[in-house]
């Protein structure tokens, strides 16, 4: 009998989630509607039941012995979704007690960046590793930290914000509602906000200036770049300037082995990792110089999110064996 695992990742527009066994094998992958269900009773009676459907589809003999979730704003230490401001939801939501009136499972809930540092610590490029930094580059830019094997929450369960902090006074406005956040700038939608800034500033001297805001997305930005759009490349070298100079200040606290980046904006490759490699070096002390590797993601792109949130309860298990 082989035991598994559920990840969940809750996203604002849709829920993936699938079983997961202890060497990182996906059983099965399903996604439901999020934005669909206006309360939590409606979406955990959507989610449960797909749940069911998909361990009925199963076609082995498993023991199912776990739930691990990530989710914007997710509280580790509280079991908690607070205050997500892209889920229908509103306030504090207890996620982990509702769901534990459907399955009485060791459950832990963490945000998805997290869960995805987790999933590379166990499933991914940092097997090895005790101290590195997972970024996410997606609609918005999310961190995970390792610190001497431990994913660190701070005393409340939401440090390492590395998105939010800021980098130009009264610069962007945020989503959080502050202005400069490091995720206006370096993100899928921080890239297509300078797109269209050096657009304005260079009179339309690109093949992208005819696609408007929102029908732009990063894949066609990297398409261009990688064409030799002039535009497009000056976006990447700027988005790599302001990621770099993050990364070595974020580096000469914590001093990690590695940075791992994925998501939709790091599927540029060279593209963005080249310039935000080359930056990050030229703002380190000397000390820090050609310490920190600058590496992709060793979770396959598909299926990192519901192995993050895999990984988060394979991780609890381990520590607390049932």
């Amino acid at each position: 009998m082989t035991e598994v695992v559920l990840g969940i990742d809750i996203g604002g527009t849709n829920t993936k989630f699938g079983f997961v066994d202890r060497e990182g094998n996906l059983l099965c992958d399903y996604s439901i509607s999020t934005a669909v269900h206006k309360t939590i009773d409606s979406y955990l009676q959507s989610l449960t039941n797909n749940i069911e459907k998909a361990l009925n589809e199963i076609n082995q003999d498993i023991n199912f012995i776990g739930i691990g979730i990530g989710a914007p704003n997710g509280n580790y230490y509280r079991g908690t979704i607070e205050h997500a401001p892209n889920l229908n939801w509103k306030g504090v939501v207890n996620f982990v007690k509702k769901l534990k009136e459907h399955y009485s499972l060791p459950m832990a809930i963490t945000n998805d960046a997290n869960a995805a540092a987790i999933g590379e610590m166990i499933f991914g490029g940092a097997k090895s590793m005790k101290n590195f930094i997972v970024i996410t580059l997606g609609t918005g830019l999310g961190s995970g930290f390792v610190i001497d094997g431990k994913i660190v929450y701070g005393h409340d369960g939401f440090a390492g914000e590395l998105g939010h902090v800021t980098v130009k006074a009264n610069g962007r406005f945020c989503g959080c509602g502050q202005r400069g956040c490091l995720e206006t700038y370096v993100s899928a939608t921080g890239i297509k906000r300078t797109i269209y800034k050096l657009l304005a500033d260079h009179n339309g001297q690109s093949r992208l200036s005819g696609v408007s805001f929102n029908d732009l997305t990063a894949e066609m930005i990297t398409d261009a770049a990688r064409d030799g759009d002039p535009i497009a490349l000056e976006a990447f070298e700027y988005t790599g300037n302001i990621l770099g100079m993050e990364l070595a200040d974020t580096i000469i606290l914590t001093s990690p082995e590695a940075i791992f980046l994925l998501g939709g904006l790091a599927k540029a490759e060279e593209c963005i990792f080249e310039p935000t490699h080359r930056h990050m070096e030229n703002s380190l002390m000397p000390i820090f110089k050609n310490k920190v590797k600058l590496l992709p993601s060793g979770l396959h792109e598909k299926n990192a999110a519901i192995l993050g949130s895999a990984a988060l309860i394979w991780h609890e298990i381990d520590k607390n064996p049932i």
